[in-house]
């Protein structure tokens, strides 16, 4: 029974360490491509729609910053539009 314990601990833990290493790097990964696409393409804070919203390169930018994924896509498609090299991803 020890063992047993023993075993679903480990599971556990390595279960929930893996995808936190590959979070932070995806992390690091989405706040880079925001540095890189504001270094190439301009810090333009002043891009806005038509409707007066933040353009969603800008709103991509601020999820990367904060820690909020999602913002990859999007600045992943915007940067090979504009003919930015991406940054190596692990």
């Amino acid at each position: 029974m020890k063992i047993q314990n023993i075993l679903l601990t480990t599971g556990l833990i390595l279960a929930f360490a893996v995808p936190a290493s590959a979070q932070t790097k995806d992390a690091a990964y989405c706040r880079e491509m925001g540095d890189t696409y504001q270094f190439y393409a301009g810090a333009n804070t002043d891009r806005h729609t038509t409707f007066g919203q933040k353009a969603s390169v800008d709103v991509a930018i601020e999820k990367c910053a904060t820690g909020d994924l999602s913002g990859i896509p999007l600045l992943e498609q915007n940067m090979k539009n504009a003919g930015i090299e991406l940054p190596t991803h692990d």
